[in-house]
């Protein structure tokens, strides 16, 4: 029941702050942040509670699963393992962050604001949770209308047409899926007459000829479309410029990971030889939102767009890894979707704490603010540096063992991917030198970070430090799912020699998976 008392609570507490708003205007924030630290410590408690490192025997530490409507083959079914919990750890630490950096930015229907807020945290816990296809989609929409809601109402100067933009993307690329679901659901039934969406049994699933690829094309669409991968990606810009900044925050650190998630849960374990299939392609494609991202990312002097194309480029890491198909890459992918999430989402707080003082995201009004306000500065420093990739701090990590995994299925493309770090450097450097080196702009408003916001910022410095210099916690949580999403390659049929795909073999037990004693990649 444990993890359905973390829907529990953010569905409840999100009626609750609507509700209370009425009564009393602070009583809405109070009751997200406390729903967000019990959520946060539930998780928090569950990986104390979970061995070091998970085999792939015992992959699934917590199911739970009762019957909803039996004679459609829906069930409520619920389960958690080393991916998920990290990913819940993730989701419920950035939206402690958005509660606390909403504070004082959110003072018009501050109730209707936090109900909007938990209950998008209550969709991605659901995506990172369900084991039933049908309760997948129902909590993939759900994530969608809060959002909308978000950027819509408490947006900037374009949130109407940036929200219809976002609305629009996700809900078309989402009945795709809808309908490959439902695709999947048929062609399971008539094969074994078991009519379910129950992702257990549905695995292994034997598709007609050309049928699997195009069931496997409904979820891509929805999952490249949430990363996003270019050239699906121009909603992103615009909702993260118009967003306020707690829904910057949530979209950078959390929608665009159930994108992620969705291809290294659904879409590899489901369609494995379509996927395999599929790889150099989507390979490339990874590589053009890499640097592509990168060249727009330059080209911007609106900050929060700025920041918002370099997740283009950075998500581009996370389709290379995924379809390298090998626990190097895997293990990078895991790191890319944690550390981004911080690192980008920390750079998102620092634009909008810029434009809570200046009243404007155009860099070409900003520079010179180091001597006003060094703190803001040093902390600027870490997430730029960060962003661009330095050794020492989490987006590193997860950029090497990316690159050394997709080294192994495809060296061209990796060395083009590898010129993305050069230009990572130049637009990240571009935020310092724009915005605090130079002559000074303007100095008014201009004041450095108060208490509230240090206590905000530090937790998110210590984290990326942590995540830079001792990944290991986090590598052995994911390792056991990370193995169990390659299991499907181990199959004699799908081991391959090209120069597109790596060689795995039938043993998972003969493989190293850690970074500990000079390990290497699964081959």
């Amino acid at each position: 029941m444990m993890l359905a008392w973390l829907l529990i609570l953010l569905m409840a507490g999100g009626i609750l702050a609507w509700v209370s708003g009425r009564l009393h205007a602070q009583a809405p924030r109070w009751i997200a942040l406390f729903v967000s630290l019990a959520c946060l410590s539930i998780t928090l408690f569950l990986w104390t509670q979970t061995p070091p490192a998970i085999s792939p025997a015992g992959t699934w530490l917590l199911r739970y699963e009762l019957p909803w409507v039996p004679q459609w083959g829906v069930s409520f079914s619920l389960a958690l393992d080393g991916l998920s919990l990290l990913m819940l750890a993730l989701t419920f630490f950035i939206g402690l962050v958005s509660v606390l950096i909403s504070w004082k930015e959110i003072k018009n229907k501050v109730g209707f604001f936090h109900f909007n807020l938990l209950w998008v945290l209550a969709g991605i816990t659901g995506v990172f949770l369900t084991m039933d296809l049908f309760l997948f989609y129902f909590f993939w929409e759900v994530m969608l209308i809060p959002m909308y809601f978000l950027i819509g109402i408490w947006g900037h100067e374009n949130r109407t047409y940036a929200a219809y933009k976002f609305f629009i993307f996700t809900q078309a690329s989402g009945l795709l899926m809808l309908l490959s679901i439902l695709g999947l659901y048929f062609v399971h039934g008539a094969a074994t007459g078991t009519y379910t969406f129950n992702y257990f049994e549905l695995l292994g699933t034997n598709f007609p000829p050309g049928v699997g690829g195009w069931l496997m094309a409904g979820f891509l669409a929805a999952f490249l479309v949430k990363l996003p991968v270019v050239p699906f990606h121009s909603w992103l810009p615009d909702a993260h410029s118009q967003a306020p900044t707690a829904g910057s925050v949530i979209l950078a650190g959390l929608l665009l990971k159930t994108g992620a998630y969705g291809l290294l849960r659904f879409v590899i374990p489901l369609f494995p030889e379509n996927a395999q299939a599929f790889a150099p392609g989507a390979m490339l494609l990874g590589v053009i939102g890499i640097l592509y991202g990168a060249l727009l990312a330059f080209a911007q002097t609106d900050l929060k767009r700025l920041i918002a194309y370099t997740s283009v480029s950075h998500m581009g890491f996370v389709v290379l890894g995924v379809f390298a198909f090998n626990q190097w890459a895997y293990q990078g992918v895991v790191m890319q979707m944690i550390t981004h999430g911080i690192s980008t989402g920390a750079l998102f707080i620092l634009a909008g704490l810029l434009y809570e003082r200046l009243h404007t995201r155009d860099i070409r009004q900003m520079g010179g603010f180091w001597p006003a306000i060094p703190k803001m500065g040093v902390i600027a420093l870490v997430f730029v540096m960060a962003s661009l990739g330095l050794p020492g701090l989490g987006n590193f990590i997860a950029e090497f063992l990316t690159l050394v995994g997709s080294w192994r299925a495809n060296p061209v493309l990796t060395i083009f991917a590898t010129i993305g770090l050069v230009a990572a450097t130049v637009y990240s450097l571009r935020i310092m030198q724009r915005v605090f080196l130079g002559a000074q702009k303007t100095s008014k408003g201009m004041r450095d970070l108060s208490f509230r916001e240090m206590v905000i910022a530090l937790p998110l410095v210590a984290l990326i430090l942590w995540l830079g210099l001792y990944p290991q916690p986090v590598l052995d949580l994911a390792q056991g799912s990370l193995e169990e999403q390659l299991e499907a390659y181990q199959k004699p049929e799908l081991k391959t020699t090209s120069p597109n795909a790596v060689t795995l073999t039938a043993h998972p037990q003969d493989s190293v998976h850690t970074l500990k004693g000079g390990s290497h990649a699964l081959e």
